[in-house]
Protein backbone atom coordinates (compact mmCIF):
# COMPACT_ATOMS: atom_id res chain seq x y z
CA UNK A 1 0.00 0.00 0.00
CA UNK A 2 2.75 2.41 0.91
CA UNK A 3 4.65 1.61 -2.25
CA UNK A 4 1.52 2.23 -4.37
CA UNK A 5 0.83 5.57 -2.66
CA UNK A 6 4.42 6.73 -3.30
CA UNK A 7 4.15 5.69 -6.94
CA UNK A 8 0.89 7.66 -7.36
CA UNK A 9 2.44 10.72 -5.71
CA UNK A 10 5.46 10.49 -7.99
CA UNK A 11 3.26 10.23 -11.06
CA UNK A 12 1.19 13.19 -9.89
CA UNK A 13 4.35 15.28 -9.31
CA UNK A 14 5.72 14.30 -12.72
CA UNK A 15 2.43 15.31 -14.33
CA UNK A 16 2.50 18.70 -12.61
CA UNK A 17 6.11 19.30 -13.75
CA UNK A 18 5.14 18.46 -17.32
CA UNK A 19 2.17 20.82 -17.21
CA UNK A 20 4.34 23.64 -15.82
CA UNK A 21 7.00 23.11 -18.52
CA UNK A 22 4.35 23.17 -21.26
CA UNK A 23 2.92 26.38 -19.80
CA UNK A 24 6.33 28.05 -19.86
CA UNK A 25 6.89 26.80 -23.41
CA UNK A 26 3.62 28.36 -24.53
CA UNK A 27 4.59 31.68 -22.94
CA UNK A 28 7.93 31.65 -24.76
CA UNK A 29 6.18 30.91 -28.04
CA UNK A 30 3.71 33.72 -27.36
CA UNK A 31 6.58 36.13 -26.78
CA UNK A 32 8.33 35.05 -29.95
CA UNK A 33 5.18 35.38 -32.00
CA UNK A 34 4.34 38.85 -30.61
CA UNK A 35 4.01 41.26 -33.54
CA UNK A 36 6.78 43.92 -33.49
CA UNK A 37 5.42 47.33 -34.36
CA UNK A 38 7.02 48.84 -37.43
CA UNK A 39 8.79 52.21 -36.97
CA UNK A 40 7.16 55.46 -38.01
CA UNK A 41 8.89 55.78 -41.36
CA UNK A 42 7.63 59.31 -41.89
CA UNK A 43 9.28 60.54 -38.67
CA UNK A 44 12.41 58.49 -39.30
CA UNK A 45 12.79 59.98 -42.78
CA UNK A 46 12.29 63.48 -41.37
CA UNK A 47 15.03 62.90 -38.78
CA UNK A 48 17.43 61.75 -41.49
CA UNK A 49 16.67 64.79 -43.66
CA UNK A 50 17.18 67.06 -40.64
CA UNK A 51 20.65 65.58 -40.04
CA UNK A 52 21.54 66.06 -43.72
CA UNK A 53 20.30 69.67 -43.69
CA UNK A 54 22.50 70.46 -40.68
CA UNK A 55 25.60 69.81 -42.82
CA UNK A 56 24.44 71.85 -45.81
CA UNK A 57 25.30 75.52 -46.41
CA UNK A 58 22.30 77.79 -46.05
CA UNK A 59 21.85 78.38 -49.80
CA UNK A 60 21.94 74.64 -50.56
CA UNK A 61 19.52 74.01 -47.73
CA UNK A 62 17.11 76.60 -49.15
CA UNK A 63 17.27 75.02 -52.62
CA UNK A 64 16.68 71.56 -51.13
CA UNK A 65 13.62 72.83 -49.27
CA UNK A 66 11.90 73.38 -52.62
CA UNK A 67 11.98 69.67 -53.53
CA UNK A 68 8.76 68.74 -51.70
CA UNK A 69 6.46 69.70 -48.85
CA UNK A 70 8.16 67.32 -46.40
CA UNK A 71 11.60 68.80 -47.07
CA UNK A 72 10.20 72.30 -46.75
CA UNK A 73 8.79 71.39 -43.33
CA UNK A 74 12.23 70.18 -42.25
CA UNK A 75 13.77 73.43 -43.53
CA UNK A 76 11.68 75.37 -40.99
CA UNK A 77 12.29 73.08 -38.00
CA UNK A 78 13.58 75.01 -34.92
CA UNK A 79 16.73 72.90 -34.65
CA UNK A 80 18.04 74.41 -37.90
CA UNK A 81 17.57 78.00 -36.73
CA UNK A 82 19.16 78.02 -33.28
CA UNK A 83 22.49 79.18 -34.71
CA UNK A 84 22.73 81.86 -37.42
CA UNK A 85 25.25 84.39 -38.72
CA UNK A 86 23.90 87.48 -40.45
CA UNK A 87 26.41 88.70 -43.05
CA UNK A 88 25.73 92.30 -44.01
CA UNK A 89 27.14 94.56 -46.71
CA UNK A 90 25.92 96.74 -49.55
CA UNK A 91 25.65 94.63 -52.76
CA UNK A 92 25.71 97.78 -54.90
CA UNK A 93 29.26 98.59 -53.80
CA UNK A 94 30.63 95.18 -52.78
CA UNK A 95 30.94 91.71 -54.27
CA UNK A 96 31.15 90.07 -50.84
CA UNK A 97 28.48 87.64 -49.69
CA UNK A 98 25.46 89.03 -47.85
CA UNK A 99 22.36 87.54 -46.23
CA UNK A 100 19.42 88.12 -48.59
CA UNK A 101 16.86 90.66 -47.28
CA UNK A 102 13.96 88.25 -47.94
CA UNK A 103 15.64 85.58 -45.85
CA UNK A 104 16.13 88.09 -43.02
CA UNK A 105 12.40 88.90 -43.11
CA UNK A 106 11.53 85.21 -43.02
CA UNK A 107 13.84 84.58 -40.06
CA UNK A 108 12.36 87.46 -38.06
CA UNK A 109 8.80 86.37 -38.91
CA UNK A 110 9.12 82.61 -38.34
CA UNK A 111 12.30 81.90 -36.37
CA UNK A 112 13.23 84.81 -34.10
CA UNK A 113 12.03 82.85 -31.06
CA UNK A 114 14.21 79.89 -32.11
CA UNK A 115 17.47 81.87 -32.36
CA UNK A 116 19.96 81.18 -29.57
CA UNK A 117 23.48 81.58 -31.02
CA UNK A 118 23.63 84.67 -33.22
CA UNK A 119 26.38 86.81 -34.73
CA UNK A 120 26.27 89.86 -36.98
CA UNK A 121 29.19 90.13 -39.38
CA UNK A 122 29.49 93.53 -41.06
CA UNK A 123 31.88 92.80 -43.92
CA UNK A 124 32.15 96.33 -45.30
CA UNK A 125 32.70 99.69 -43.61
CA UNK A 126 29.37 101.22 -44.62
CA UNK A 127 27.08 102.88 -42.13
CA UNK A 128 24.11 101.30 -43.92
CA UNK A 129 25.29 97.77 -43.09
CA UNK A 130 25.68 98.63 -39.41
CA UNK A 131 22.21 100.20 -39.44
CA UNK A 132 20.81 97.00 -40.95
CA UNK A 133 22.35 95.00 -38.09
CA UNK A 134 20.75 97.32 -35.53
CA UNK A 135 17.41 97.06 -37.32
CA UNK A 136 17.49 93.27 -37.01
CA UNK A 137 18.55 93.47 -33.35
CA UNK A 138 15.66 95.79 -32.51
CA UNK A 139 13.18 93.22 -33.89
CA UNK A 140 14.39 90.31 -31.76
CA UNK A 141 11.78 90.98 -29.07
CA UNK A 142 10.79 87.30 -28.81
CA UNK A 143 14.31 85.93 -28.70
CA UNK A 144 16.15 84.23 -25.89
CA UNK A 145 19.75 84.43 -27.06
CA UNK A 146 22.56 82.56 -25.34
CA UNK A 147 25.38 84.10 -27.41
CA UNK A 148 25.62 87.35 -29.35
CA UNK A 149 28.51 88.62 -31.43
CA UNK A 150 28.85 91.91 -33.31
CA UNK A 151 31.80 91.67 -35.68
CA UNK A 152 33.13 94.40 -37.96
CA UNK A 153 35.70 93.08 -40.41
CA UNK A 154 36.07 96.58 -41.86
CA UNK A 155 36.05 99.37 -39.30
CA UNK A 156 34.53 101.56 -37.99
CA UNK A 157 30.89 100.71 -39.07
CA UNK A 158 29.11 100.47 -35.66
CA UNK A 159 31.05 103.48 -34.35
CA UNK A 160 29.57 105.57 -37.19
CA UNK A 161 26.04 105.10 -35.87
CA UNK A 162 24.30 107.49 -33.48
CA UNK A 163 25.02 106.14 -30.03
CA UNK A 164 21.35 106.21 -28.97
CA UNK A 165 20.30 104.19 -32.02
CA UNK A 166 22.83 101.45 -31.33
CA UNK A 167 22.13 101.30 -27.57
CA UNK A 168 18.37 101.12 -28.15
CA UNK A 169 18.75 98.10 -30.44
CA UNK A 170 21.23 96.35 -28.14
CA UNK A 171 19.13 96.74 -25.00
CA UNK A 172 16.23 94.96 -26.73
CA UNK A 173 18.37 91.82 -26.67
CA UNK A 174 19.65 92.47 -23.14
CA UNK A 175 16.13 92.83 -21.77
CA UNK A 176 14.52 89.92 -23.62
CA UNK A 177 17.39 87.40 -23.39
CA UNK A 178 17.37 86.26 -19.79
CA UNK A 179 20.05 83.62 -20.28
CA UNK A 180 22.80 85.40 -22.25
CA UNK A 181 26.08 83.61 -21.59
CA UNK A 182 28.46 84.99 -24.24
CA UNK A 183 28.74 88.56 -25.53
CA UNK A 184 31.31 89.83 -28.05
CA UNK A 185 30.91 93.51 -28.96
CA UNK A 186 34.24 94.95 -30.08
CA UNK A 187 34.41 98.42 -31.67
CA UNK A 188 30.91 99.49 -30.66
CA UNK A 189 29.42 102.53 -28.84
CA UNK A 190 28.16 100.39 -25.94
CA UNK A 191 28.20 102.41 -22.67
CA UNK A 192 27.91 102.05 -18.89
CA UNK A 193 24.08 102.33 -18.66
CA UNK A 194 23.63 99.58 -21.27
CA UNK A 195 26.01 97.35 -19.31
CA UNK A 196 23.83 97.90 -16.24
CA UNK A 197 20.83 96.66 -18.26
CA UNK A 198 22.89 93.63 -19.29
CA UNK A 199 23.76 92.88 -15.66
CA UNK A 200 20.20 93.43 -14.42
CA UNK A 201 18.84 90.78 -16.79
CA UNK A 202 21.70 88.30 -17.28
CA UNK A 203 23.94 88.43 -14.20
CA UNK A 204 23.38 84.76 -13.35
CA UNK A 205 24.24 83.41 -16.80
CA UNK A 206 26.96 85.65 -18.30
CA UNK A 207 30.23 83.71 -18.63
CA UNK A 208 32.11 85.46 -21.46
CA UNK A 209 32.43 89.18 -22.18
CA UNK A 210 34.66 90.53 -24.96
CA UNK A 211 34.50 94.27 -25.54
CA UNK A 212 37.78 95.76 -26.69
CA UNK A 213 37.78 99.24 -28.26
CA UNK A 214 34.54 100.44 -26.69
CA UNK A 215 35.42 104.07 -25.79
CA UNK A 216 32.13 104.89 -24.04
CA UNK A 217 32.66 102.27 -21.31
CA UNK A 218 34.45 103.44 -18.16
CA UNK A 219 36.32 101.44 -15.50
CA UNK A 220 33.22 101.86 -13.30
CA UNK A 221 31.06 100.23 -15.99
CA UNK A 222 33.23 97.13 -16.31
CA UNK A 223 33.57 96.97 -12.52
CA UNK A 224 29.77 96.78 -12.29
CA UNK A 225 29.86 93.67 -14.50
CA UNK A 226 32.56 92.01 -12.39
CA UNK A 227 30.76 92.86 -9.15
CA UNK A 228 27.44 91.33 -10.23
CA UNK A 229 28.31 88.57 -12.74
CA UNK A 230 29.98 86.09 -10.41
CA UNK A 231 29.94 83.34 -13.05
CA UNK A 232 32.14 85.29 -15.49
CA UNK A 233 34.96 83.03 -16.68
CA UNK A 234 36.40 84.87 -19.71
CA UNK A 235 36.96 88.60 -20.09
CA UNK A 236 38.62 90.69 -22.81
CA UNK A 237 39.01 94.46 -22.60
CA UNK A 238 41.34 97.39 -23.20
CA UNK A 239 43.99 98.28 -20.64
CA UNK A 240 42.34 101.60 -19.76
CA UNK A 241 39.44 99.61 -18.24
CA UNK A 242 41.75 97.50 -16.08
CA UNK A 243 42.00 98.68 -12.48
CA UNK A 244 43.02 97.45 -9.05
CA UNK A 245 39.35 97.45 -8.07
CA UNK A 246 38.45 95.25 -11.04
CA UNK A 247 41.14 92.67 -10.24
CA UNK A 248 40.03 92.57 -6.60
CA UNK A 249 36.38 92.12 -7.66
CA UNK A 250 37.41 89.19 -9.86
CA UNK A 251 39.30 87.79 -6.86
CA UNK A 252 36.42 87.88 -4.36
CA UNK A 253 35.16 84.69 -2.73
CA UNK A 254 31.80 85.02 -4.50
CA UNK A 255 33.42 85.08 -7.94
CA UNK A 256 34.29 81.88 -9.81
CA UNK A 257 37.86 81.38 -10.87
CA UNK A 258 38.57 83.28 -14.05
CA UNK A 259 39.90 81.09 -16.87
CA UNK A 260 40.92 83.68 -19.47
CA UNK A 261 41.73 87.38 -19.21
CA UNK A 262 42.86 89.28 -22.31
CA UNK A 263 44.20 92.83 -22.09
CA UNK A 264 44.85 94.97 -25.18
CA UNK A 265 47.39 97.73 -24.48
CA UNK A 266 46.94 100.08 -27.41
CA UNK A 267 48.30 103.58 -27.99
CA UNK A 268 45.47 105.62 -29.51
CA UNK A 269 47.44 108.90 -29.52
CA UNK A 270 51.19 108.20 -29.72
CA UNK A 271 53.12 110.22 -27.21
CA UNK A 272 49.95 111.56 -25.52
CA UNK A 273 48.42 108.45 -23.90
CA UNK A 274 49.15 108.13 -20.18
CA UNK A 275 49.11 104.53 -18.95
CA UNK A 276 48.38 103.88 -15.28
CA UNK A 277 50.11 101.28 -13.13
CA UNK A 278 48.39 98.25 -11.59
CA UNK A 279 49.60 97.45 -8.07
CA UNK A 280 51.50 94.20 -7.51
CA UNK A 281 49.22 93.35 -4.58
CA UNK A 282 46.21 93.37 -6.94
CA UNK A 283 47.91 90.97 -9.33
CA UNK A 284 48.91 88.75 -6.40
CA UNK A 285 45.31 88.59 -5.11
CA UNK A 286 44.05 87.83 -8.60
CA UNK A 287 46.48 84.98 -9.28
CA UNK A 288 45.92 83.53 -5.80
CA UNK A 289 42.19 83.30 -6.52
CA UNK A 290 42.60 82.04 -10.13
CA UNK A 291 45.97 80.25 -10.21
CA UNK A 292 45.37 78.57 -13.60
CA UNK A 293 44.14 81.65 -15.45
CA UNK A 294 45.50 82.46 -18.92
CA UNK A 295 46.51 86.11 -18.84
CA UNK A 296 46.99 87.31 -22.42
CA UNK A 297 48.42 90.75 -23.16
CA UNK A 298 48.73 92.40 -26.58
CA UNK A 299 51.00 95.46 -26.78
CA UNK A 300 50.79 98.00 -29.60
CA UNK A 301 52.95 100.76 -28.10
CA UNK A 302 55.93 102.88 -29.02
CA UNK A 303 59.19 102.55 -27.12
CA UNK A 304 58.72 105.60 -24.89
CA UNK A 305 55.29 104.33 -23.74
CA UNK A 306 56.55 101.12 -22.10
CA UNK A 307 57.84 102.81 -18.95
CA UNK A 308 54.91 101.80 -16.63
CA UNK A 309 55.12 98.12 -17.66
CA UNK A 310 57.29 95.19 -16.55
CA UNK A 311 58.60 96.98 -13.46
CA UNK A 312 57.64 94.15 -11.11
CA UNK A 313 56.41 90.57 -11.43
CA UNK A 314 53.11 90.09 -13.29
CA UNK A 315 51.34 86.75 -13.99
CA UNK A 316 51.13 87.10 -17.79
CA UNK A 317 51.13 83.78 -19.69
CA UNK A 318 50.81 84.88 -23.33
CA UNK A 319 52.61 88.01 -24.48
CA UNK A 320 52.43 89.59 -27.94
CA UNK A 321 54.29 92.68 -29.15
CA UNK A 322 52.77 94.06 -32.35
CA UNK A 323 55.43 96.75 -32.81
CA UNK A 324 59.18 96.93 -32.45
CA UNK A 325 60.38 96.41 -28.87
CA UNK A 326 63.67 97.57 -27.36
CA UNK A 327 66.31 95.38 -25.70
CA UNK A 328 65.51 97.04 -22.39
CA UNK A 329 61.84 96.05 -22.47
CA UNK A 330 62.58 92.44 -23.45
CA UNK A 331 65.19 92.26 -20.71
CA UNK A 332 62.52 93.31 -18.19
CA UNK A 333 60.16 90.66 -19.59
CA UNK A 334 62.65 87.96 -18.65
CA UNK A 335 62.87 89.32 -15.10
CA UNK A 336 59.16 89.89 -14.44
CA UNK A 337 57.16 87.20 -16.31
CA UNK A 338 57.92 83.79 -14.74
CA UNK A 339 54.55 82.28 -15.85
CA UNK A 340 55.20 83.05 -19.51
CA UNK A 341 54.04 80.27 -21.87
CA UNK A 342 54.07 82.07 -25.23
CA UNK A 343 56.11 85.03 -26.47
CA UNK A 344 55.70 86.68 -29.88
CA UNK A 345 57.83 89.69 -30.83
CA UNK A 346 57.24 91.46 -34.13
CA UNK A 347 60.68 93.10 -34.30
CA UNK A 348 63.36 94.89 -32.30
CA UNK A 349 66.06 97.43 -33.05
CA UNK A 350 69.38 96.80 -34.71
CA UNK A 351 71.04 95.36 -31.60
CA UNK A 352 71.02 91.55 -31.15
CA UNK A 353 68.87 90.14 -28.33
CA UNK A 354 71.41 87.57 -27.15
CA UNK A 355 71.46 88.36 -23.41
CA UNK A 356 67.70 88.98 -23.28
CA UNK A 357 66.87 85.61 -24.83
CA UNK A 358 69.16 83.77 -22.43
CA UNK A 359 67.54 85.57 -19.48
CA UNK A 360 64.07 84.57 -20.72
CA UNK A 361 65.17 80.95 -21.09
CA UNK A 362 66.60 80.93 -17.55
CA UNK A 363 63.61 82.46 -15.76
CA UNK A 364 60.56 81.47 -17.86
CA UNK A 365 60.42 77.76 -17.10
CA UNK A 366 57.03 77.20 -18.79
CA UNK A 367 57.88 78.82 -22.12
CA UNK A 368 56.71 76.53 -24.94
CA UNK A 369 56.00 78.83 -27.93
CA UNK A 370 58.26 81.57 -29.30
CA UNK A 371 58.00 83.74 -32.40
CA UNK A 372 60.80 86.24 -32.95
CA UNK A 373 59.80 87.62 -36.33
CA UNK A 374 62.49 90.09 -37.39
CA UNK A 375 64.50 90.16 -34.15
CA UNK A 376 68.25 89.96 -34.69
CA UNK A 377 70.01 87.18 -32.72
CA UNK A 378 73.43 85.61 -33.08
CA UNK A 379 73.43 81.95 -34.12
CA UNK A 380 75.29 80.89 -30.96
CA UNK A 381 72.84 82.67 -28.63
CA UNK A 382 69.87 81.23 -30.50
CA UNK A 383 71.21 77.68 -30.23
CA UNK A 384 71.93 78.20 -26.53
CA UNK A 385 68.40 79.52 -25.99
CA UNK A 386 66.89 76.43 -27.66
CA UNK A 387 69.22 74.15 -25.70
CA UNK A 388 68.08 75.68 -22.40
CA UNK A 389 64.37 75.43 -23.27
CA UNK A 390 64.70 71.96 -24.74
CA UNK A 391 61.92 69.89 -26.23
CA UNK A 392 59.16 71.86 -24.49
CA UNK A 393 59.37 74.42 -27.35
CA UNK A 394 56.45 73.11 -29.39
CA UNK A 395 56.51 76.24 -31.59
CA UNK A 396 59.60 78.17 -32.63
CA UNK A 397 59.91 80.63 -35.50
CA UNK A 398 62.42 83.26 -36.61
CA UNK A 399 63.38 84.70 -39.99
CA UNK A 400 66.60 83.28 -41.42
CA UNK A 401 67.62 86.78 -42.55
CA UNK A 402 67.94 88.05 -38.94
CA UNK A 403 70.12 85.18 -37.64
CA UNK A 404 73.72 86.44 -37.42
CA UNK A 405 76.41 83.84 -38.26
CA UNK A 406 79.40 83.73 -35.90
CA UNK A 407 82.57 81.71 -35.33
CA UNK A 408 80.64 78.79 -33.82
CA UNK A 409 77.69 78.36 -36.18
CA UNK A 410 76.89 79.24 -39.77
CA UNK A 411 73.41 79.49 -41.25
CA UNK A 412 73.92 76.05 -42.83
CA UNK A 413 74.75 74.49 -39.46
CA UNK A 414 72.15 76.09 -37.26
CA UNK A 415 69.12 74.09 -38.34
CA UNK A 416 70.91 70.83 -37.46
CA UNK A 417 71.81 72.06 -33.99
CA UNK A 418 68.36 73.46 -33.28
CA UNK A 419 66.68 70.29 -34.60
CA UNK A 420 68.86 68.18 -32.31
CA UNK A 421 67.80 70.08 -29.18
CA UNK A 422 64.14 70.28 -30.19
CA UNK A 423 63.96 66.58 -30.99
CA UNK A 424 62.38 67.26 -34.40
CA UNK A 425 63.30 68.72 -37.79
CA UNK A 426 63.36 72.51 -37.73
CA UNK A 427 64.17 75.24 -40.28
CA UNK A 428 64.09 79.04 -39.93
CA UNK A 429 61.42 80.97 -41.80
CA UNK A 430 62.22 82.60 -45.11
CA UNK A 431 61.31 86.12 -46.24
CA UNK A 432 58.88 86.10 -49.19
CA UNK A 433 60.60 86.94 -52.48
CA UNK A 434 57.79 89.00 -54.00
Amino acid sequence: MKRGRKTNEANSSSSEDTTEKESKRHKVVEKKTTVVQSPDWANLLQDIILQVFQYLPLLDRAHASQVCRSWNQVFHMPDLWRCFEFELNQPATSNLRTTHPELIKQIIKRHSNHLQYVSFKVVDSSKESAEAACDILSQLVNCSLKTLGLISTARPSFMDLPKSHFISALTVVFVNSKSLSSLKIDDTPVDDPSLKVLVANNSDTLKLLKMSSCPHVSPAGILCVADQCHGLRELALNYHLLSDELLLALSSEKHVRLEHLRIDVVSENPGQTQFHTIQKSSWDAFIKHSPKVNLVMYFFLYEEEFDPFFRYEIPVTHLYFGRSVSKDVLGRVGMTCPRLVELVVCANGLRPLDEELICIAERCKFLSAVGLGECEVSCSAFVEFVKMCGGRLSQLSIMEEVLIPDQKYSLEQIHWEVSKHLGRVWFPDMMPTW
